[in-house]
């Protein structure tokens, strides 16, 4: 085993301690990144489940209030925590006679605290994710 020189010694804490913060800092980015791409897969599928529930309701009226419970339900179910959040439900196809194809669209907009993202800093990121989904086009709408 060979020796080590006398002024080499210590030289390992002093790479670990220069090392150290630098792959914690890593760390809590990938952290950062993973839980914001949770994030925005949970908007898409909460306008996804909003627009599905909106395009079953009978009324104009009752397609808003469902999309707008049904989005904030799947954001809350996932944790998801807007610092200011936005939810356009757009029901103008119910205004299209029957047999002509119409939709209704949700556009989701989520301003998420970084800090709620584990990066512990000040500000938000913005989210923002729309769905669309197909009326019945022989169904009766008002």
């Amino acid at each position: 085993m060979a020796r080590r020189r006398s002024d080499e010694r210590g030289s390992a804490a002093v790479e670990i301690a220069l090392l150290a913060p630098m792959l914690g800092t890593l760390v809590l980015i990938v952290i950062f990144g993973g839980r914001l791409a949770l994030a925005r897969q949970t908007v898409q599928a909460a306008a996804a489940d909003a627009a599905r529930a909106a395009s079953i309701a009978r009324t104009a009226t009752e397609a808003e209030r469902s999309a707008r419970q049904i989005a904030q339900g799947t954001m809350s179910n996932q944790g998801v925590k807007c610092a200011t959040a936005s939810i356009d439900v757009d029901t103008s196809g119910f205004a299209t006679p029957v047999g002509t194809a119409a939709t209704t669209t949700v556009t989701i907009t989520c301003d998420l605290a970084t800090a709620d993202l584990t990066l512990p800093l000040p500000g938000t990121v913005r989210v923002s994710a729309a769905s669309s989904s197909e009326l019945d086009v022989y169904r009766g709408r008002r």
